[in-house]
């Protein structure tokens, strides 16, 4: 549930923008069902967590609406730090992918989801979801790639809890992460905090991860040298800050409904349009290839291991040297501007010279890809 917002900090506004729904009839809660459209991170998606999880939980804290809560403690003195706590489930299908399986990709969704921030995450928690019946040696699996992430990462796992249910009422395992970290005095990075003239950066290739999963799926199995993007990106996070402090002003890693949702979660948020060049954002011709055969657009595709900033113009340039100079960054390329637009367009200068409107993600493209 993506839903929090970074608290203003010094020279930011007192108080988040007006936020336009992207979306018109209201829920029908007492005949609506839930249907997959509403875990694809799209307009469904942000729907059931405005209407439902945010009308009953609303507090300070949730309103943030980024991908992870920053949080204040009693008694600590916020410019020595604060917390950032955030936390994901994986539910994915298959378990095993190339270039990766659901145990690492607990590790990495969820220490993404803190770096969104800025913070330096610190420690994890994870709790599984065991169906009956369930192969030992494929649980021994995916809990070594886990943990494997996670030392990698350098971020362990220090707590959970294990729960078993019937054969017929779970798909395998389930997997929720619970991330803390710390985010350093003086670090204000939000959704909300995009303006026009700010450059958007992609840090690479979009879509790998997705298309790695779908190539193994029982239904759509196909041969690809894909493998998925899953990574970490903290380190990445943390150089692009070094590189231009206070200029980095948007975080966002585009997992479920890829980049142009994404960035559509943004443009919301802020207030704000987007225009963003097709030519400039970097698709893998085996991607596109696979994208073509199956009928879906790469800009809807999940990532794993890819991040979007949205920075100051003046601190562009070294922010993209920095990634560049980072492993997860070799490929990071500028992708687009922030616009002034009163109706928050993300729109797309086509490579014949043309424009288009890059919309939300109004169902569910690819169902079960985190």
């Amino acid at each position: 549930m993506r839903t929090n917002h970074d608290q203003p900090g010094a020279g930011e506004a007192s108080a988040p923008k007006p936020v336009k729904k992207a979306y018109i009839r209201p829920l029908d809660i007492k005949h609506g069902r839930i249907d997959m459209g509403h875990g694809a991170g799209g307009k469904a998606a942000a729907q059931l967590i405005e209407e439902l999880f945010l009308a009953a939980f609303d507090n300070e804290w949730l309103r943030q609406g980024d991908d992870g809560a920053v949080l204040g403690l009693p008694g600590f003195d916020p410019a020595q730090g604060r917390l950032v706590m955030a936390t994901d489930g994986h539910v994915i299908s298959p378990l095993f992918f190339p270039g990766g399986d659901i145990g690492c990709l607990s590790v990495h969704g969820t220490v993404n989801d803190v770096a969104m921030s800025g913070a330096k995450p610190l420690y994890l928690s994870a709790s599984f979801i065991i169906e009956e019946g369930f192969p030992l040696i494929d649980l021994q699996r995916i809990v070594q790639s886990m943990a494997a992430a996670a030392r990698e990462a350098g971020v362990p796992v220090v707590t959970g809890d294990t729960k078993v249910v019937e054969q017929g009422k779970g798909d395998g395992v389930f997997i929720s992460t619970t991330g803390v970290g710390v985010l350093a005095p003086g670090v204000h990075i939000s959704g909300r905090l995009a303006r026009p003239g700010d450059v958007v950066l992609l840090s690479g290739s979009i879509g790998d991860h997705g298309v790695a999963v779908l190539s193994q799926r029982e239904s759509l199995a196909f041969e690809t040298t894909i493998e998925s993007d899953t990574a970490a990106l903290h380190t990445l996070v943390a150089a692009m800050l070094a590189a231009a402090p206070g200029g980095v002003r948007v975080l966002r890693d585009p997992t479920r409904g890829g980049l142009a949702t994404t960035l559509n979660e943004v443009a919301r948020q802020s207030g704000v349009g987007m225009v963003l060049q097709e030519a400039a954002i970097p698709v893998k011709p085996q991607v596109d290839a696979a994208c073509e055969l199956l009928g879906l657009d790469p800009l809807y595709v999940a990532n794993e291991g890819k991040l979007i900033a949205v920075v100051a113009p003046e601190a562009a340039d070294a922010v993209l040297a920095a990634m560049r100079a980072h492993p997860l960054g070799l490929d990071a390329v500028r992708i687009g501007e922030v616009t002034t637009d009163p109706h928050h367009f993300v729109q797309m200068a086509t490579r014949f010279g043309g424009r288009r409107v890059v919309d939300w993600l109004s169902g569910e493209q690819l169902p079960r890809i985190c």
